[in-house]
């Protein structure tokens, strides 16, 4: 290869699956030592566009274009057998899920050991030695024990890092990572792309596929924005950040919550966002006479680990939740913001401590106490398809809510069900669709209509947004927002991200291990965070500060 010459090269490459064109007249050049951000939301055909450089484009499809040059090979027509000693030599290749692109019973040392023998680099010994070199420069601690785990017994960052090992294995030119840290924590996140910009560094060439401006700002030389299967804007990543010229570039970059104030529209497309909300007791002193509508006390909850001491997931955890307001809660997996919002949820007893709802007992009563109360408490959580019985419809769903354990009568609820339906902004007609036809924008705000069909006064939102591109996420915060100024709803509100728990909160409680470590007014935290963690936790949040 030459030196000089472009690592990758694309003019005019098109993608069709039969009749449908899903990649129209795609250009883009990468050279080495510089990082391409190839960005989208889901559909624009970005990862399409990714593995069609690498002969993965999948069944059905048709691959065209004037030049196709991938780490010095004519990429066009390459067959199958070819590929195979392309793909991981030359070019590695970073999937989103490592969970499902690492063999479950295989272990992480021979995962990246059989990229190494494949393409015949050394003896036994060599590779072994290697592995564990490759292990610890993607910062994994304990190199030679992780070797003999599997993913399972891995975190998410963990396996991430082990994925990104084996990609670098053979020292390949070009790297492709499509979204790398989607899912992943703040710091876990941070540490993955510092690690892509290492790799940057060093003289590879990379293409960076990702749905969210503010995670690519930091590592990417130039950013391609694709909608609907075209490049409609590219350029240096500075112009890109600070002067789109497209309006789908525009409308991604405000979308993304990162400094913007409390209810702020983030999405055009919300449009009551703009109607004010009541300005709410401010201060200590004006809510110091309001009771709580959701009280915790000394929470604590830990778990039996088989063959080990009890894991506490919860300790010593108190808040107060008050009307019409939002309490984020920010931490990393591990945190304890799930177990803590269960036992809020009285869906699981504490160990210690109690919960109080409206001033009145909660977690201390049974269940048959809680019956008649719980329509005041619901919930939304991160994966609405997974919560929802793939045997109903959409308005049979709402029907099941509004009938409290009677028997469903959709016809009866109608008028109700479609109401529901348009208060989360979604058609009538819909009522008649099942969830998992709808778009993942479409099935949050069902999940939202389902939460609200009982009238709740309170609702816990357990990361209600973090599976959604950044424009759908845009549009359910603000349809949060209006939901709680016109309803007067209260929100505990649960994330890993610190842009979201910030634009949304009122108040905020930063858990560790467990703990609540840092609470406090939202801007107060923010500005002057007082505990570590929480200033290691704001240093990793990505920004839109384009990188220097």
């Amino acid at each position: 290869m030459n030196a000089a010459a472009p690592i990758l090269r694309v003019e005019n490459l098109d993608v069709s699956f039969g009749e449908t064109p899903v990649v129209l007249d795609v250009s883009f050049t990468v050279n080495p030592g510089e990082c391409l951000a190839l960005v989208g939301e889901s559909g624009s055909g970005k990862s399409v566009t990714a593995r069609s450089l690498i002969g993965l484009a999948g069944p059905g499809s048709a691959v065209r274009a004037n030049a196709l040059e991938v780490a010095g090979v004519d990429a066009r027509g390459v067959s199958q057998r070819a590929w195979r000693s392309i793909r991981g030599k030359r070019v590695g290749f970073i999937l989103q899920d490592a969970l499902t692109s690492l063999d479950p019973l295989r272990k992480i040392g021979k995962e990246i050991d059989d990229a190494l023998r494949l393409h015949g680099s050394g003896s036994g010994a060599a590779r072994a030695a290697r592995v564990v070199r490759l292990l610890e420069s993607v910062g994994l601690d304990d190199p030679v024990r992780r070797a003999g785990q599997r993913s399972g017994e891995l975190s998410g960052g963990m396996r991430q890092r082990a994925l990104i090992a084996s990609a670098i294995a053979l020292d390949p030119a070009l790297v492709i990572a499509d979204e790398p840290t989607t899912a992943l924590d703040a710091t876990i996140a941070a540490q993955v792309m510092d690690l892509l910009g290492e790799l940057r560094a060093a003289g590879s060439g990379m293409l960076l596929i990702s749905h969210d401006l503010a995670a690519v700002a930091k590592v990417a030389d130039s950013i391609a924005v694709m909608q609907g299967g075209r490049i409609v804007e590219s350029g240096p990543a500075e112009r890109i950040l600070g002067d789109p010229q497209h309006p789908y570039t525009r409308a991604l970059l405000a979308a993304v919550p990162a400094g913007k104030p409390r209810f702020a529209p983030l999405s055009p497309a919300s449009s009551t966002a703009s109607t004010p909300r009541p300005d709410p007791p401010q201060g200590s002193q004006a809510q110091a006479g309001c009771r709580p509508v959701l009280r915790a006390r000394a929470l604590s909850k830990s778990f039996t680990v088989p063959g080990g001491p009890d894991f506490a997931a919860v300790k010593d955890v108190g808040f107060e939740l008050h009307a019409g307001r939002t309490l984020g809660v920010v931490g990393e997996s591990g945190s304890g913001k799930t177990t803590t919002a269960r036992m809020a949820l009285g869906l699981l007893a504490p160990d210690a401590g109690t919960v109080e709802l409206f001033g009145e007992p909660w977690s201390q009563v049974p269940e048959a106490a809680r019956r008649t109360r719980r329509s005041a408490l619901g919930a939304i959580y991160q994966d609405p398809l997974s919560s929802f019985d793939p045997r109903l419809s959409a308005g049979s769903l709402l029907a099941d809510a509004l009938s409290f354990g009677a028997t469903r009568n959709p016809r009866k609820h109608l008028a109700r069900i479609h109401e529901l339906l348009a208060l989360v902004g979604l058609a009538a007609e819909l009522a008649g669709r099942n969830p998992a036809t709808l778009s993942g924008g479409q099935r949050q705000r069902l999940a939202i209509a389902r939460a609200l069909a009982p009238n709740p006064r309170v609702l816990i939102c357990d990361e209600p947004v973090s599976a959604l591109d950044v424009s759908i996420q845009a549009q359910v915060l603000d349809l949060l927002d209006d939901l709680q100024r016109r309803l007067g709803l209260s929100y505990l509100f649960i994330s890993h991200d610190l842009s979201v728990i910030r634009h949304m909160s009122d108040e905020v409680l930063v858990m560790q291990g467990g703990a609540v470590v840092e609470s406090g007014a939202t801007e107060s935290v923010f500005t002057a965070p007082a505990h570590p963690y929480t200033r290691t936790l704001l240093a990793a949040s990505p920004g839109l500060a384009p990188r220097r």
